[in-house]
């Protein structure tokens, strides 16, 4: 049987909480800023948490390509959150 390093197993608990909390969160908060709603104070929590997710982790996902691109979803789809949010903060 194979054995499972330290850090594989780091990633997969990483990899399983982002796809079964933070992604459809973060998707959710998507929708609201599309909608034109502005961000509260637990959606911009959440969204600090996902990158702080994202930062903590680079170092170990640069080493796994397979999971690379679930990451760069998430890093692309808070961009485009933020960027939506600070556009809606903009309207009169």
């Amino acid at each position: 049987m194979a054995e499972i390093s330290a850090e594989d197993g780091v990633l997969v608990a990483l990899e399983e909480r982002l796809v079964k909390f933070r992604l459809p969160r973060a998707l959710d908060i998507k929708e609201k800023v599309d909608r034109g709603e502005p961000l509260n104070q637990w959606d911009t929590a959440f969204l600090e948490k996902v990158l702080a997710d994202v930062q903590d982790v680079l170092p170990l996902i640069e080493q796994k390509p397979d999971l690379q691109g679930i990451y760069v979803r998430v890093v692309h789809l808070y961009k485009e959150i933020t960027e939506k949010a600070l556009e809606n903060e903009e309207k009169p």
